[in-house]
């Protein structure tokens, strides 16, 4: 039995339904500018769909949280949380099953961005057995996949445009079903934009805005100038699970509201005549007001326990202690590196992660910070202990290391460590596992980048197996095949 819900009606009074079993393979782009009614069309769905499926909103301005009170969703107030805390909340929502709001409001783009992802990537992230049918609905998506760089981060960015990728190009097998809304097609990303098979165009006024749209629905350019003409609520139709033709929607109305309702007229108040007086008054005397404490954040406390008085210190280690340290904080890393998927967690997540396992063993004092940790993640990755630059030569493959990217110094030093043991050229496979990527086409154009850089050669033998040459150094890799599979986690060889 088909399973549809009605979102409004069509041009001729017929009701405009959209099949949410077709949607969960198809995934839904809502385009708009703003006042157009996008946040209306989104809750109308939402609410026309609750009976039928689990939901979840990625709310930048706290919106949908009213969804809570008529429809018992669980709102997540992503300020009061740590990017590690909303990544286990993301896993344990699809565990049990619970409809949420995850309330973005408060936090700047960058930290919007890095909650979002962690989250995202929780619900990505579960066991097959969880794989249950999931209404995924993000709200102002150019946020989270812009198109281009903004002010924020490249690894925020990246972080966010990861897990937007995932949510709408490998969600569908996990059972979930990406419906992204934005003000501007031309500032989210194509890749994530061009994974939805459905569309509900509103209100535009850009000639580039209303171009893709036009071409979007199949529409012929002379066309695109209707988008300007669309009243607030009406939308142009299109898709699996819509309409096979360009249709005009009218969006039906909502049980629930945002709670910042649009701004109405009001008039202004009787005119004071000692206005210039009370605008211009003295300012009252400040008062010490007690600091907020921000919300709780382990690793930040654990750090700020680091900062012991001179008088508490720890005496000076020996060298045979501190080795003895480092292996340990060697052997911790190896050890969450071994779990299942970690090699691709963002470097906060594992960092997190890093010191609270730090802090078991005894070693709280010893946590590196956060640039010493993505030093060691690096070395780990290839299968070399943290203390390598305590040898000349690695010194010297270290220095030119640091010429490249920090997430591709891992896959340079890889090949650098076969190159040295006179080990095969590492795979696609491996490579792949040290940038932190499951592309075997990235794994290989990172490979062709640091070679674009002088650092390696890289040649075929007569039977196609590669051969990877570093520069200056003269040490070459045995002949390996790059599409040989990974028998072992060379993350672990340490």
């Amino acid at each position: 039995m088909t399973v549809a819900i009605e979102i409004g009606r069509t041009a001729t009074g017929d009701p405009a339904a959209l099949d949410i079993e077709e949607l969960l393979a198809t995934r839904l782009l809502v385009q708009g500018n703003s006042g157009s009614g996008k946040s209306h069309l989104l809750r109308r769905i939402l609410e026309q769909s609750v009976p039928w499926l689990q939901q979840t909103v990625i709310d930048p301005e706290g919106d949908f949280v009213t969804l809570a009170e008529q429809f018992g969703h669980l709102v997540i107030d992503a300020e009061e949380h740590t990017e590690r805390g909303l990544q286990v909340a993301g896993q344990r929502v699809r565990f049990h099953r619970v409809s949420t709001v995850l309330n973005l409001e408060g936090l700047d783009a960058e930290n919007q961005m890095r909650r979002a992802a962690a989250f995202l990537g929780g619900l990505f992230d579960v066991a097959r057995d969880h794989w249950y049918p999931m209404l995924v609905v993000v709200d102002e998506a150019q946020l989270f996949a812009p198109a281009v760089a903004g002010e924020v981060s490249d690894e925020a960015r990246k972080l966010s445009l990861s897990a937007m990728t995932n949510l709408m190009c490998r969600g569908r097998k996990r059972g979930l079903a990406g419906i992204i809304a934005t003000q501007r097609l031309a500032k989210l990303a194509k890749n994530v934009a061009a994974e939805a098979a459905n569309f509900l165009m509103g209100r535009t006024f850009l000639d580039i805005d209303m171009a893709r749209a036009a071409d979007l629905l199949g529409m012929e350019r002379r066309q695109a100038d209707a988008f300007r003409d669309l009243e607030r609520g009406h939308f142009m139709a299109l898709g699996s699970a819509l309409s096979r033709r360009p249709m005009s929607v009218q969006i039906g109305p909502t049980d629930t509201h945002p709670r910042n309702a649009s701004p109405r007229l009001m008039p202004l108040p009787e005119a004071t005549a000692d206005a210039r007086a009370i605008i211009l008054a003295a300012p009252p005397p400040e008062v010490n007001r007690p600091v907020r404490r921000p919300p709780a954040d382990i690793v930040s406390e654990l750090m700020a326990a680091k900062a012991t008085p001179p008088e508490a210190m720890e005496q000076p280690l020996t060298t045979e202690q501190q080795a003895e340290r480092r292996e340990r904080l060697d052997h911790i890393l190896c050890a969450i590196l071994a779990e299942p998927g970690a090699g691709f967690r963002a470097i906060d997540i594992l960092y997190q992660e890093f010191v609270v396992r730090c802090r078991i063993e005894g070693l709280g004092s010893a946590a590196p910070n956060l640039s010493v940790f993505r030093r060691m993640l690096t070395c780990a990755r290839a299968g070399l202990p943290s203390n390598m630059e305590d040898e000349a030569d690695w010194r010297d493959v270290s220095l030119r290391a640091r010429i490249l990217p920090e997430d591709m110094q891992g896959v340079f030093l890889l090949v650098a460590r076969a190159a040295r043991e006179q080990l095969p050229e590492p795979s696609d496979t491996a490579i792949a596992r040290a940038y932190g990527t499951h592309s075997l086409r990235r794994a290989r154009r990172t490979l062709t980048y640091i070679e674009e850089q002088g650092l390696v050669v890289c040649q075929l033998d007569g039977l196609g197996r590669r051969i990877v040459t570093l520069v200056e150094l003269a040490w070459a890799t045995a002949p390996g095949d790059p599409n040989a599979g990974e028998a072992v986690d060379e993350c672990c060889a340490l």
